[in-house]
């Protein structure tokens, strides 16, 4: 099994910002990712939505920069720039010319010290995330599913339970003050990982990190709680009706083993969403779709938010179909989980275990060879595991999964204990 070769190095400021550096002098681009450990789960009840407001508001100037003033920096280097929320952290980063390095950390640091908080700019951006809302939920077939509406029937408490979107009440309801608490807990270099990786000098670099980040001023990290939750003892179901939708579709959810702390058996997982349903040779894309006719597209994998390695404990395991009309749900799903049961039994074939590894490691090595994509990589596996090398080691880990892990992994997705989110299409029609 090749390897990549992204060597890491690391250093920690005395403000407790950890930094990795990851060069490539072959790139010409450098990359600038913020990583901060906070998510949807760290929302305060009653303010549905937050992390992700708050991301937009990073955008919006300082107490050094005007508003727009980062987008004109970024962009007049031939910079691209963006940030994400998910479900257990916040990310921040730009892409530049190399030469442009400096730059791109005094910007990061510049917003990480001060951002421009205020009343005008809060209800500026309820307003873009409420739009957002209509656009890639509300107005749009089968928005939100599976993310939104399937951990409600997987989970009990509101961290893991609720809509990360957000809810428009909870949205109008959210203050500066409540902005100020957040930055002010959340946001403190001690519970950040800044990453720098592409074309630059180590030392050079460590030293403008020093340079620009040293003064941010220091505060404590917030203790994570445990999110943990009992795993179902039965089955779960429930339904969601959309409109736009022109096909009935379910997603099943089964629960995880913690990603973190049992790493050897969520890659076993990894490589069963593979097996299952990567490619026209897989699983349940050739007997559920192209044998039986009782599917029109299918998936699976762990992740609700498009992937796996993108969440502390707990975690989903997802199935998901869009089926015809005529086909019943439940003739899917039994169709499905003769498949996860065959596996279980058996486990998979050595041909099928060849396939399913060379496939997650070319994705793996196509994702990783871009300097965006490898930034941020590196900052969140550093931030959920400690580990920013694991980028480079997951393939060979993945490769020297025995059989016997993947069987393991189908018998952990026992029909009887899950939950079902069906959706109903067209129902207010």
């Amino acid at each position: 099994m090749p390897t990549a070769e992204h060597p890491v190095s690391r250093l920690r400021l005395d403000n407790g910002l950890r930094v990795v550096l990851a060069p490539d002098r072959t790139s010409g681009v450098v990359g600038v990712a913020v990583h901060y450990d906070v998510g949807f789960r760290s929302e305060p009840e009653g303010r549905t939505g937050f992390a992700h407001l708050f991301e937009h508001l990073m955008f919006q100037g300082s107490e050094s920069l005007p508003k727009l003033e980062h987008f004109r920096l970024v962009q007049s280097s031939g910079g691209i720039f963006n940030g994400s929320t998910h479900t257990d952290y916040t990310d921040y980063f730009e892409v530049l010319p190399a030469a442009a390095l400096e730059r791109g950390l005094f910007l990061e640091a510049d917003r990480m010290r001060a951002p421009r908080i205020t009343a005008e700019n809060l209800a500026n951006q309820v307003d873009v995330v409420s739009e957002e809302i209509r656009l890639n939920v509300l107005n749009r077939p089968y928005g939100g599913f599976s993310w939104i509406y399937l951990p409600p029937l997987l989970f009990s408490t509101f961290a893991n339970a609720h809509n990360g979107y957000g809810d428009f009440v909870d949205l109008q309801a959210a203050t500066v003050a409540d902005c100020a608490d957040f930055f002010e807990k959340y946001y403190t270099p001690a519970n950040a990982v800044l990453t720098v990786c592409g074309d630059f000098d180590p030392d050079e670099a460590a030293d403008l990190v020093q340079q620009h980040f040293s003064d941010v001023p220091y505060r404590p990290a917030p203790v994570r709680p445990s999110f943990d939750e009992p795993v179902p003892d039965g089955v779960i179901k429930g339904q969601h009706p959309d409109p736009l939708a022109p096909l009935p579709a379910f997603a099943v959810g089964w629960r995880l083993p913690d990603p973190v702390a049992d790493l050897d058996s969520y890659l076993a997982t990894v490589l069963l969403g593979q097996l299952l349903s990567d490619g026209e040779s897989s699983r349940l894309q050739s007997t559920v779709v192209a044998e039986a006719g009782l599917a029109t597209e299918i998936w699976s994998g762990p992740g609700l938010m498009g992937g796996p390695f993108d969440a502390r404990d707990p975690d989903i395991f997802v199935l998901g179909a869009l089926h015809p009309a005529e086909v019943d749900g439940e003739t899917v799903r039994e169709a499905a989980y003769e498949q996860l049961a065959a596996v279980a039994q058996d486990g998979p074939t050595e041909e099928e275990m060849t396939s399913a590894v060379a496939r997650f490691s070319a994705g793996h090595f196509r994702e990783s060879d871009s300097i965006s994509a490898r930034t941020r990589s590196l900052g969140s596996f550093e931030l959920l595991h400690g580990r920013a090398e694991l980028l480079n080691e997951i393939p060979a880990m993945i490769a020297a999964l025995p059989p016997e892990a993947i069987r393991d992994a189908a018998a952990h997705l026992d029909p009887g204990r899950c939950a079902i989110l069906e959706v109903i299409p067209g129902a207010d029609r």
